[in-house]
């Protein structure tokens, strides 16, 4: 059993409907990463989701709280300034304790962490997502670029399997298709293990004590197509990835 942290996958929106000469307004607040939870859930791990509303309320800011709640720390679509710009500091101009910072430290004692893609991972849309200039960059097994950094693929790419790996040896050779992803290099001393295209899908490396992983896609619509959701390697994939994370020799 692995205690899995994930954070982000959420988001609020606000909508303008016209109708003729009216206009009226409607909010909603949505999560997603519904299937990588229950997916993770059904293999008998432990997930806790912060989403990104609540980041600067509920995450951890220290090393060791990050341990107290997790083995593995998984953020996905959810940006930089979330975390560097709570309401203390831009509102009130109070210095806080940096919850990067600590996150990093913790996969140096020898946690987790995964990065998966989005608008707002990586670089991101209009490059605003900006955890390139974060102390996240050194942690993580790849390198980001300093400007947009989506790969839209309306037709679709099958990703496959790039090198051997005891995380995708369970796994066909071939995957179902993906409509997108975040552009980003691999580091010299990371393994590529999966592609889309010419571009890394998967790549792990470690930092630290800890191990690090990149997906550079997404865990759910809408770059996750159905067929990818639906895949009987989904799970297989997902619970091999941070069971290895957690620090799991796998078989």
């Amino acid at each position: 059993m692995t205690r899995i942290l994930l954070v982000g996958e959420s988001w609020f929106v606000h909508s303008i409907h016209q109708k003729g000469f009216d206009t009226f307004t409607t909010s909603e607040y949505e999560t997603g990463g519904v299937e990588f939870v229950a997916a993770l859930r059904e293999r008998g791990h432990v997930v806790i989701h912060v989403p990104a509303h609540r980041v600067p309320f509920d995450l951890p800011t220290s090393a060791s709280g990050f341990a107290e709640v997790a083995d593995v720390v998984v953020v996905s679509d959810v940006g930089a300034n979330t975390f560097q710009l709570p309401p203390a500091v831009f509102s009130s101009s109070l210095p806080v304790a940096d919850s990067i910072a600590a996150l990093v430290e913790f996969a140096a004692n020898g946690g987790g962490l995964l990065m998966v893609g989005g608008y707002m991972s990586f670089s991101g849309i209009d490059a605003k997502a900006r955890w390139g200039r974060t102390a996240l960059a050194d942690a993580l097994p790849v390198r980001m670029l300093d400007r947009d950094d989506r790969v839209e693929l309306p037709s679709g790419v099958e990703p496959c399997v790039a090198a051997p790996h005891p995380i995708v040896a369970a796994l066909d050779a071939r995957w179902p298709a993906l409509l997108g992803l975040n552009e980003v290099s691999a580091k010299p001393d990371a393994a590529v293990i999966a592609a889309a295209g010419e571009h890394p899908l998967l790549v792990v490396g470690a930092h630290g004590a800890g191990r690090t992983a990149a997906f550079t896609s997404d865990l759910a619509p809408h770059w996750a197509t159905p067929a990818f959701l639906a895949w009987d390697g989904y799970g297989v994939l997902f619970d091999r990835l941070v069971r290895w994370l957690s620090g799991e020799e796998l078989t």
